[in-house]
């Protein structure tokens, strides 16, 4: 179904008469693998993250319905404000059984928040807008207190459980990939991670570190043409043609030995290695470049800030906080690299050698009349070829 949709900006009211065809997933991250320009995206993600969120207007839908709330109060959630600032129409609030009353390929309408198949409706959310965004913002900041001191006996807890893999690396298993003395490249599919991958694909050439993709990173570092060493995760959010690439295969399993992923990496034929760890497998990456002597660690797309720790909006993130301070002075931010890094350019050393040439060239012609006759010869010659 082909339509045009006038994008509008932040200030204006909602444009009325949205359609298009529905996308289902309760998993965000599932169903922008599917979602396509002018789709209606339907999920339910309490209070949409950043990330979410960024990779949702990536896809240009015409509208996102939200079965849950988009933010619900407890911490000003970055997400709704990209969708809405972007132009993506958002249905917030629309209740747990639009994702039972829509169905994968439907074409709907949406209009005053109103979701309608043919002239039922089947749904009704509130429609957000810029205003009505950032007025729940200043609301949720009410609740950042409460999150503050949830997260710190979240981070008290994993130190507690998880103190001997953090302090002495016990429980680290044996991978093949040599990454003693190297730098490492850990890559996540999260804040700005396109942007800076491109930043450092000179660092990447000139110091080849060790290429480490976590879930989806490891596909963003094969769509940017580099192939990677290491693919850490749970494997949920990561291609199949970058798992069968050659890349050793960790899979992040819980500490019950549970690894949701462990069966398809089987399934394709690879024996991966197993790390049973609490923490989520950003951490399980950075740990295990840290224990096995990596020089150097370069993060990418991580959770680098608080707001970033809290607008992931899991108490599993504690354990990344607690994974950076573990690391320590090895661990630098990606934008820290670029801002540092200044690669020079392959042609200049080619550059200033032909300019002390001609250098050269010119004194000795001017400084010896034996040159100077020759090159009086040759420049007469070169005229007269030129028709002068």
């Amino acid at each position: 179904m082909s339509f045009s949709i006038r994008r509008r900006s932040s200030r204006e009211p909602e444009v009325s008469g949205v359609r298009g065809t529905v996308r289902v997933d309760a998993r965000t991250k599932n169903l922008t693998k599917r979602l396509r320009p002018g789709d209606i995206a339907v999920i339910d993600h309490q209070d949409i993250d950043k990330v979410s969120a960024e990779a949702l207007l990536a896809c240009r839908p015409s509208a996102v319905v939200n079965a849950a709330p988009s933010i619900s109060g407890r911490y000003p959630n970055l997400g709704p404000e990209i969708l809405v600032d972007g132009g993506i129409t958002l249905v917030d609030n629309a209740g747990q059984d639009v994702m039972h009353a829509l169905h994968e390929g439907q074409q709907v309408r949406i209009e005053d928040g109103a979701i309608y198949v043919g002239d039922a409706v089947v749904a009704k959310g509130r429609v957000h807008d810029h205003e009505s965004v950032l007025a729940a913002m200043n609301d949720a900041r009410a609740g950042l207190a409460v999150q503050l001191e949830a997260f710190a006996a979240n981070t008290m807890e994993y130190l507690r459980r998880e103190r001997e893999l953090l302090l002495d690396g016990v429980g680290v298993p044996d991978i093949k990939t040599v990454l003693e003395g190297r730098h490492a490249l850990v890559v996540v599919r999260g804040y700005h991670y396109k942007e800076d991958l491109q930043t450092l694909r000179h660092y990447i050439r000139e110091y080849r570190p060790i290429l480490i993709g976590v879930d989806g990173g490891a596909d963003a570092l094969v769509e940017e043409g580099h192939k990677p060493h290491l693919v850490v995760g749970d494997m949920d959010s990561v291609s199949d043609a970058t798992l069968t690439c050659g890349a050793e295969i960790v899979v992040h399993a819980y500490r019950d030995g549970r690894a949701p992923g462990l069966e398809r990496v089987r399934n394709l034929g690879i024996e991966p290695v197993v790390f049973p760890a609490t923490g989520t497998s950003e951490d399980v990456a950075m740990l295990l470049a840290d224990d096995k002597g990596a020089s150097l660690i370069v993060a990418v797309g991580t959770h680098a800030t608080l707001v970033e720790f809290l607008d992931k909006g899991r108490s599993g993130m504690a354990s990344t906080f607690l994974t950076r301070l573990r690391v320590g002075g090895k661990l630098v931010d990606a934008k820290g690299v670029s801002r540092l890094y200044q690669p020079t350019s392959a042609l200049a050393p080619f550059a200033l050698f032909g300019l002390a040439f001609v250098v050269l060239l010119t004194i000795l012609i001017i400084t010896s009349p034996a040159l100077n006759d020759v090159f009086q010869l040759l420049w007469l010659k070169f005229r007269l070829w030129l028709g002068f």
